[in-house]
């Protein structure tokens, strides 16, 4: 990388989540014990984290407060999954789970939310729960439903949603995307730029950053194995099996390239965090570790 011409990468803040380590579910055997991942996390070099799924980290702030200061962390953002295409029926019970994780989030003094949308095929068993393709009127619920899911966020705990598009669910391709920025309103909803379901999906991260870049609240740093992902796309393999064949993968030896995309971020002049995340459930727990030390040396290289 010729860090000639390339800008220091002073706005961009990176961390790290339980994702990394092969955590998808609060309480799951296959996944590694939180006090762990935290031991870990702070090992590796990260000084920022996610609280990734709600209840796997304590849910008592004191507590969380404790556990992540006496390792040097602290948290950047809380995760949310939510169903609002459903329509106003799913408002109370999403508003419910909402607030549990944006309670903690404040007061972990996080400013973001990271809202994904459900997936319309089942993340354990791959049975398809719906289709793949909103109607007209799914769609309105969707947009109406983040942006006033994103003014009560704010209203209620300060805190700005962030809308990360993924795999097997209902914002995901470069069109898909598209449609939903431009059916929203930037003040109330922005985006978790997640680099590895953007390229899963097909689309361009530079571009979307260079067209769509006042959008651009939030970065997830991922790569994808372009060889598992063209075999993944052929046979329509679902996005947990994909994983499981190892279509997310240590950086850099996948797509995109982040030297490029994290170059984009920083020439949009404001403070994103980027956290990197490989989707690596289920794993062996002793593997997460040495990727994580070499993913935190990567980006050192890339001036991040």
């Amino acid at each position: 990388m010729d860090t000639a011409s390339t800008p220091p990468l002073d706005r961009i803040r990176v961390g790290s989540a339980p994702d990394s380590w092969g955590v998808w579910f609060p309480d799951d055997p296959q996944q590694v014990p939180w006090e762990r991942f935290l031991d870990e996390v702070a090992e590796a070099g990260y000084e920022w984290i996610e609280l990734g799924p709600y209840g796997y980290l304590p849910t008592d702030p004191a507590r969380l407060t404790d556990e992540t200061a006496r390792r040097g962390l602290k948290v950047s953002a809380g995760t949310v999954f939510t169903s609002l295409h459903r329509g106003p029926a799913v408002w109370d019970a999403t508003w419910e789970h909402v607030s549990q994780v944006a309670s903690l989030t404040q007061a972990m003094g996080a400013r973001h939310l990271v809202v994904i949308p459900s997936f319309w095929r089942d993340d354990k068993t791959a049975e398809i729960i719906e289709p793949s393709e909103l109607t007209g009127e799914q769609w309105a619920h969707l947009t109406e439903g983040m942006e006033r899911l994103g003014h009560e966020v704010r209203e209620r705990f300060g805190l700005d949603i962030v809308v990360h598009p993924h795999a097997d669910t209902h914002i995901d391709t470069e069109e898909h995307v598209e449609r939903f920025l431009d059916s929203t309103d930037r003040d109330l909803v922005n985006l978790c730029l997640d680099t590895g379901h953007y390229a899963y999906c097909g689309g361009d991260n530079v571009k979307l950053i260079e067209t769509y870049g006042e959008r651009i609240g939030y970065l997830h740093l991922k790569q994808v194995d372009p060889e598992i992902l063209a075999d993944v796309v052929k046979n329509g393999v679902p996005f947990g099996p994909a994983v499981q064949r190892g279509v997310m993968c240590e950086p850099p030896t996948g797509v995109p390239a982040l030297e490029p995309v994290l170059t984009a971020a920083q020439r949009l002049g404001v403070d994103l965090f980027a956290i990197v995340e490989q989707d690596m459930y289920p794993c062996p727990p002793d593997q997460p570790l040495p990727i994580a030390l070499r993913t935190r040396g990567f980006l050192r290289s890339c001036g991040a």
